[in-house]
């Protein structure tokens, strides 16, 4: 029996909410949670792309968050010298050799090119730098790098984000294990540090699982704002590189051990 087109774009509006809402959403959930069978929630998904509501992910489908959230260029400018400050101290914490995850925000962008500055790279060491990574920026800037191989993690890649997300980048990380991972994030306040969305924050994650060490890097714009997603408690924080001083954390009511503050 045909379902009445009145149900059917209701169904597609609660679909819709709910993948605003969770960020990501996938085809089991869906099934689940709207009671339809799978062939249904993928014409539903489909339905929706075509109207750039969402963007279809391998297994599910990603929110807003592609479309509106700031583009990787447009997130270079902001902050740009406080950022480069920041790539220099955080590029000085990997060692020759070692294996690296790099973040795909701008600040960690400025990580690769602060490599690329402090050459002659591997120099003292008997193996290249291994770096892995969920941005395609970083992957092209140091691919042709002598002194350094790269890999790219597999799954969803958002073009106007220049990001590698979803279930399968998660699965990939734990295929490595890394010497240090550099991560940045959207906000820093007295609670934590925060993050855009989840899947951001799934790679993340599963990169510091993966890891012996990490580290964050934050410029000052990022204090006092808060994201949708949490990533760490300060407690959690192994490594915070960043602009801002221990008088202007201290203003932000951020509360970490002055051993594990890198200031920039």
């Amino acid at each position: 029996m045909r379902v009445p087109q009145h149900v059917v774009d209701a169904r597609r509006r609660d679909l819709a909410s709910l993948i605003q809402t969770t960020g990501w959403l996938p085809i089991a959930e869906v099934c689940a949670r709207l009671k339809v069978s799978e062939a249904t929630a993928r014409r539903d998904l489909d339905a929706l792309e075509q109207s750039d509501v969402i963007t279809r992910t391998r297994g599910g489908a990603l929110g807003e968050f592609n479309q509106r959230f700031p583009s990787f260029r447009e997130r270079q400018r902001v902050a740009a010298p406080a950022k480069r400050r920041i790539a220099r101290a955080a590029a000085a914490l990997i060692a020759p050799g070692s294996t690296v995850f790099l973040d795909a925000g701008s600040t960690v962008y400025a990580v690769a090119e602060a490599l690329i500055a402090r050459a002659p790279i591997g120099a003292d060491s008997a193996r290249p730098l291994t770096v892995v990574t969920n941005s395609l920026p970083v992957a092209e800037l140091l691919a042709d790098t002598d002194g350094i191989t790269v890999s790219l993690l597999g799954g969803r890649y958002l073009r106007r984000l220049s990001i590698v997300l979803g279930p399968e980048s998660v699965r990939h990380c734990a295929d490595w294990s890394f010497d240090l991972v550099v991560l940045g994030a959207e906000g820093a306040d007295a609670a934590g540090v925060t993050n855009s969305q989840p899947d951001v924050v799934a790679v993340q994650r599963a990169a510091v699982a993966n890891a012996r060490a990490h580290a964050l890097c934050l410029d000052a714009s990022k204090l006092g704002q808060r994201a949708p997603e949490p990533l760490f408690a300060w407690h959690q924080v192994q490594r915070l590189v960043t602009d801002a001083d221990a008088a202007r954390l201290d203003d932000a009511g951020i509360r970490i051990l002055p051993s594990r503050l890198i200031t920039a």
